[in-house]
């Protein structure tokens, strides 16, 4: 299944000159959804991944039903102050600014082998940082899998791990 055809492309969104690729359709597409799991598990099952973390928000949408599919663990990353209870956070740089992400202190142990989901994957900043956070914990970063990959923002180069994304844009 040519799962691109799922993937709206709606012009100046947020804002002029951005041209955003919205997933909703996928999302409301039972098949397309059930193949995109499916797509993501064959890719990573025998790999010895111990648990999935996945990015806020979308990112659990695909990172939990991924989990619940290979019979794993699954653990949230969030922006700071949205989880509960102690948290470990690191910061990181975004194109203006900074940000904080935080994981529960318990979500990991050391020497667990983390996959991380998220739905797109842009710049790279954000998956860096929860590699980053991921080792700072003692566990191991097993990769990335995500929906879509913008290929000109150069996040791949900036994550620095094994990268499955399922629709590739070069623009």
């Amino acid at each position: 299944m040519d799962l691109k055809q799922f993937i709206t492309a709606i012009p100046n969104f947020p804002k002029n000159g951005v041209l955003f690729r919205d997933m909703s359709p996928l999302l409301a597409h039972p098949e397309a959804f059930t193949e995109t799991i499916s797509q993501m598990k064959n890719y990573w099952v025998g790999k010895s991944i111990t648990k999935i973390g996945a990015f806020d928000a979308r990112g659990f949408i695909f990172g939990s039903t991924l989990a619940h599919e290979m019979g794993i663990p699954f653990f949230m990353l969030r922006k700071k102050g949205k989880l509960p209870g102690k948290t470990i956070s690191i910061s990181y740089g975004l194109e203006y600014g900074k940000d904080i992400l935080e994981m529960q202190g318990n979500a990991i142990d050391k020497n667990d082998i983390v996959l991380l989901v998220d739905d797109v994957l842009a710049t790279g900043g954000t998956a860096r940082a929860g590699a980053n956070l991921i080792e700072t914990c003692g566990g191991k970063v097993a990769g990335l899998a995500t929906v879509m990959e913008l290929d000109s923002l150069n996040g791949r180069k900036v994550f620095g791990y094994d990268v499955q994304a399922l629709i590739t844009y070069e623009e």
